[in-house]
């Protein structure tokens, strides 16, 4: 049976998310940024989530569980290595081989990006709407995760940027459980933000790869903890 959702996790998810919204709209929807270097933009464009769980944690007093950044993993080694250091700099190594660039920097600012929002989206509401059926969960994440970009265009591109959202905050939202690991749920998030005509193929490649390796990690782990029970049982 779900549990109910206390008045508090809902001022809690209300303080967070206004805070949120209130950093995005002076980011993208005021010149307060302008002249200002791209970096600077990237980061104050994606800072509001992770402020929002600042904030409405230090009122409410709210623990931020059971996502850190390592998650579920032994060591931090596997998590950064695979989905933040390699792919960091082979996005990179790419865009070198293709159009003589290596913007280096500026996909490490995407994953940073990538991490500011997903501190927020499945660090913090995804867990404090845990209350709710498994769907309704993802339909009001979705939505606010959509309204939050303030994007209100009604086109045909907009309406499958919202679709899109609705599938990633159930995939986002399955790897957030699955790990626990707000690396590898950013490193997931940022793929997107960084693909390009230009890459587009090797950003799906890097996907795939990742799915697989992810999956096999979270099976090996299942079956290590399943034989570990069975033993003791036997004792």
């Amino acid at each position: 049976m779900k549990r109910r959702i206390e008045s508090k996790t809902i001022y809690a998810v209300t303080v967070f998310y206004i805070v949120a919204v209130t950093v995005r709209y002076f980011a993208v929807k005021t010149n307060i940024l302008e002249g200002t270097n791209l970096y600077v933009k990237i980061i104050a464009e994606g800072l509001g989530p992770t402020l929002g769980v600042i904030i409405a944690s230090l009122i409410f007093k709210i623990k931020f569980r059971p996502m850190t950044l390592k998650g579920n993993y032994r060591s931090w080694l596997f998590p950064s290595l695979t989905y933040w250091i390699i792919p960091i700099f082979a996005i990179p190594a790419y865009t070198l081989f293709t159009k003589n660039e290596f913007p280096v920097l500026f996909v490490f600012m995407v994953f940073i990006y990538g991490l500011l929002e997903e501190t927020g989206w499945r660090g913090f509401l995804q867990q404090q709407l845990k209350g709710l059926p498994k769907i309704l969960n993802i339909i009001i994440v979705g939505i606010l995760w959509f309204v939050w970009h303030l994007n209100f265009n009604m086109s045909i591109e907009n309406l499958l940027f919202f679709g899109l959202l609705i599938f990633g905050t159930w995939g986002l939202g399955e790897l957030a459980n699955a790990t626990n690991s707000l690396l590898v749920v950013a490193a997931f998030h940022s793929l997107n933000n960084v693909k390009s005509q230009n890459n587009l193929i090797f950003i799906l490649l890097l996907f795939a790869i990742w799915i697989v390796v992810t999956v096999y990690v979270e099976k090996r782990k299942k079956r290590k903890i399943r034989q570990a029970v069975e033993n003791i049982e036997v004792k």
